[in-house]
């Protein structure tokens, strides 16, 4: 790599004071995305970063084609079928954005393109589209579009049949919409301006001025977020109030707009609760009289209230229940046990129940797009670490099966016998034990000499399942081994590994990622030399902690969009997704989760000692974590470690969260951080 001095961000110390307690900050005023200064700095850490790659930009190219060429580019998703016609989505090939597409009746009716996704993106840096929602007439569709990427939508309606989209357009919107029905009025929801927390839900009708929209509910407890949505059966619409550990749903008769939402039941703090309707009753997912692994309760439609719901299927304490899908004879739930996903079918009338069959330890299966309640069709979908994607049809009454769509990786290089998955289970500091899933060529012999990129997110309850990677083959078949560390933090093993790694329990997140990593070295599947870590966002978080702790066990670290700047961005409600986070961070504005926080918090962890090779990334247009934590923490890192190691921080000045929104522009993304790691290892020709 050439040899050239890094960026140096100048200091300005900022003393932040609470509980009697003061924070000096050098780099607060990084925080200022309108300040030139600010700006200049952030494009001299992409002239670094771009002058210390630029002797793998060619491999970069290369791999960019190798991963793009092993994509079908003409593809398009399994049609699915609602209210009389099938929808589906299909790219052309060259082209970065998808066709949303519908045919009436029948698959070999003339298609209706919905919406060009290609030629509404046209003349922007990034382009989404959001929430499609179509009229119960099919004649109208709503839909949000973000070319920002804050996630701030503007709510658009297109009429298709004469495919005009109409004049007015609602702002600042999360970008879905339900339809009443009378096929005029619709509810969508707001977000406050600054926060970007959804918190208003209006009713708009068609032809009207969005300025006379009326305001249905306003949640103003700061720590919750609102919703709307329609139920299968289409009689009601639902308004959803949630924070991390309440819920509150209120409803509403889809043939009386103009009516009063009927309180479902109030919100009770630590009551979660989500709510599915079935004939004349309510089938209610929920945690009620400490069901901390979620149970099944029913109730009519006219006694609501929580102390009115039955028990219908009982908790489970080794078992997970997901979710629940309901059709005219059947209702599926969604398990996980053991950290394996489970399907379960059964009869309404209790004449049948029975699992589908999964033999793997390694897999993904989930419920897909099941809009038709008729039917007796069920889609899910199924892949695993060596297994691509499959979207099946499995028919509940006759037990058949037939696989729709088989993801196809082209290149002609790719055989599943090639690779070989398994899980392992590391014993954590405190006896518990951490599973493991590993993806590998059959070729790469396992030992010392192993390059293995360890990758973990653990929050929110968010599981990380073993799911197959096109992408993915371009590490493994240059010897690379991925494992994902299902530490806790995250539901793999239930609620309570959820529950054990949040609020004062949160380091264990961090403790058992430490603990995997040591004992895949112990187990002489790498060493520190060969040991790579990756996370995003929260997984950043991960990622900034472990290197704080534990250092020498590794020799690169890809930190994505990392949120390491916790106790002032938690102090700061200011800033989006604050206050709703009080119940997985805790709130610092308490003394006890102040500190607990601050003795992890990344930033205010930094320390003079060496550190891993690391690859840091962010978006100056990002929601959810703002640029000027990674900017702050690079900055300190830079000035406070010992090491020669290379820091590279790689800013997109364009994109939001998710990185670029154009199909293949994504995996040049991708191909930073796998040329990254592979030059440490040596394996760019």
């Amino acid at each position: 790599m050439p040899k050239v001095n890094p960026p140096k961000a100048k200091k300005i110390p900022k003393e932040l004071v609470i509980h009697n307690d003061t924070r000096v900050d050098p780099y607060y005023w990084l925080n200022n995305r309108e300040n030139k200064e600010v700006i200049d700095y952030l494009q001299h850490e992409n002239d670094y970063y771009n002058l210390i790659t630029e002797p793998t930009k060619k491999f970069q190219e290369s791999l960019f084609h190798e991963m793009k060429g092993r994509i079908k580019e003409d593809d398009s998703s399994v049609p699915y079928k609602s209210n009389g016609y099938w929808y589906r989505t299909r790219y052309e090939t060259g082209k970065e954005y998808p066709l949303y597409c519908r045919h009436k009746e029948i698959l070999d009716a003339p298609e209706e393109i919905i919406f060009n996704g290609n030629e509404m993106a046209e003349g922007h840096d990034y382009f989404k589209i959001g929430g499609i929602a179509i009229s119960p007439n099919n004649k109208l569709a709503a839909f949000g579009v973000d070319t920002v990427s804050r996630r701030q939508y503007s709510l658009r309606i297109k009429n298709l049949e004469t495919q005009v989209v109409f004049e007015e357009s609602i702002e600042n919107t999360t970008g879905g919409a339900v339809w009443a029905d009378d096929n005029k009025t619709l509810f969508y929801t707001k977000k406050d301006p600054v926060t970007l927390r959804s918190d208003k839900v209006y009713k708009h009708i068609l032809g009207t001025s969005a300025e006379s929209d009326k305001l249905v509910y306003h949640e103003k407890d700061e720590t919750f977020s609102t919703f709307v949505y329609r139920t299968k059966s289409k009689k009601y619409i639902f308004i959803g109030s949630v924070s991390t550990m309440t819920s509150e749903f209120q409803f509403l008769p889809t043939a009386n707009p103009d009516g009063a939402f009927k309180m479902f039941s109030p919100r009770k703090r630590g009551l979660e609760y989500t709510v599915f309707h079935y004939k004349n009753s309510f089938y209610i997912l929920t945690n009620k009289d400490g069901a901390r692994n979620f149970k099944l309760m029913k109730t009519d439609e006219e006694k609501t209230l929580s102390d009115d719901w039955q028990e219908f299927l009982p908790h489970r304490e080794e078992v997970l229940l997901e979710d629940i899908d309901i059709f005219k004879d059947y209702y599926v739930l969604s398990e996980r046990e053991n950290g394996l996903n489970q399907i379960k079918i059964i009869r309404w009338d209790g004449s049948d129940r029975y699992y589908l069959p999964f033999k793997s330890e390694t897999y993904t299966a989930y419920v897909g797009s099941n809009p038709d309640f008729e039917t007796d069709w069920l889609r899910y979908a199924y892949n695993s670490l060596t297994t691509p994607s499959s979207v099946i049809d499995f028919n509940m009454l006759t037990r058949e099966k037939v696989v729709k769509k088989e993801q196809e990786v082209l290149g002609g290089k790719f055989e599943k016998v090639d690779y070989r998955e398994q899980r392992i289970w590391a014993t954590a500091r405190d006896g518990v034990q951490v599973p493991i899933s590993m993806v590998y060529h059959k070729d790469t012999h396992l030992d010392s000499t192993t390059p293995v990129l360890q990758y973990a997110y653990g929050s929110y309850g968010s599981t990380i399942d073993p799911y197959f990677s096109t992408v993915r083959l371009s590490l493994l078949d240059r010897g690379f081994v991925y494992a994902i560390a299902h530490v806790r933090g995250g539901e793999y093993l239930g609620r309570k590994w959820y529950e054990d790694g949040k609020l004062l329990y949160k380091k264990n997140t961090f403790t058992d990622f430490i603990d995997c990593s040591k004992f895949l070295i112990d187990s002489n599947f790498t060493s520190p030399e060969h040991l790579y870590a990756m996370g995003g966002s929260a997984g950043g978080l991960l990622m900034g902690v472990i290197i704080n702790l534990a250092p020498e066990l590794y020799n690169g670290i890809v930190a994505a969009v990392p949120f390491v700047d916790v106790v002032t961005t938690m102090l700061d409600d200011t800033i989006p997704l604050t206050t709703g986070e009080y119940d997985e961070w805790g709130n610092p504005n308490e003394k006890e989760y102040y500190e607990y926080m601050k003795s992890y918090s990344p930033y205010d962890n930094v320390k003079k000692q060496g550190y891993p090779n690391m690859l840091v990334t962010s978006g100056l247009h990002d929601s959810q974590v703002q640029y000027f934590e990674p900017a702050k923490w690079v900055a300190k890192l830079r000035d406070m470690k010992t090491d020669k190691n290379v820091l590279l921080f790689d800013i997109n000045m364009e994109a939001g969260h998710g990185g670029a929104s154009g199909r293949f522009e994504a995996l040049k993304e991708v191909t930073k951080e796998y040329a990254f790691l592979l030059n440490l290892e040596g394996k760019i020709p």
